[in-house]
């Protein structure tokens, strides 16, 4: 799993947004666990500075949050609904102002900052466009992708099948059960008056 070296980046942007140290200080001594199956696993101490520190994942969390890829890949395009999407344990407080805190950052802006200082502000501005526009041309593919195979196995291969189907289904042997109760009775009636 990917662990190694991921505190320093999110230091480096807590530092460039000053506001989220100070909002972080609050929850100093807690940790939180971020989970992204199958690429990271790790855990993260809240210091005095509102900084994180990577600890042992022998430690207990107060806090875990865990996303899919594709989550985290929409998350960086700012796609508010992303966030939802995530999944929290634990305690709901300290999770939903570290989720507050990720929808404030704007990471294009921070990219782009820095590029300027190498590159110049026109060529920074237009590579984080080109990589913010590819984040979301991604996303948008594997939507579709994902709609199109939905549709293929329960269209064309009926790998899956449709919930109407389910509850037709379903609905066919409960009126099955009923007539065959009804026929039972009947039969037992029968039987009652021929003897």
């Amino acid at each position: 799993m990917l662990t190694f070296g991921i505190a320093a980046p999110i230091n480096y942007v807590l530092r460039s947004e000053g506001w989220a140290c100070k909002r972080l200080q609050s929850f100093s001594g807690q940790t939180v666990c971020i989970q992204i199956p199958p690429l990271v696993n790790f855990k993260m101490l809240i210091d005095a500075e509102g900084e994180v520190q990577q600890v042992d994942n022998s430690i207990c969390a107060d806090t875990a949050l865990t996303l899919s890829p594709f989550t985290l890949a929409r998350i960086f395009a700012r796609e508010s609904v992303a966030f939802k999407l995530i999944k929290v344990s634990g305690n709901r407080f300290f999770a939903s102002e570290l989720i507050n805190i990720s929808k404030q950052i704007n990471f294009n802006m921070i990219l782009e900052h820095d590029l300027s200082k190498v590159i110049g502000d026109i060529p920074a501005y237009r590579i984080s466009h080109i990589g913010k526009h590819l984040i979301q041309w991604k996303i948008e593919n594997f939507n579709r992708l994902s709609k199109a195979l939905v549709e293929y196995w329960t269209e064309e291969n009926i790998f899956l099948t449709k919930p109407t189907a389910i509850n037709q289904f379903s609905q066919e042997v409960k009126n099955l059960q009923l007539n065959t109760e009804q026929l039972e009775q009947r039969l037992n009636r029968l039987t009652q008056q021929s003897a």
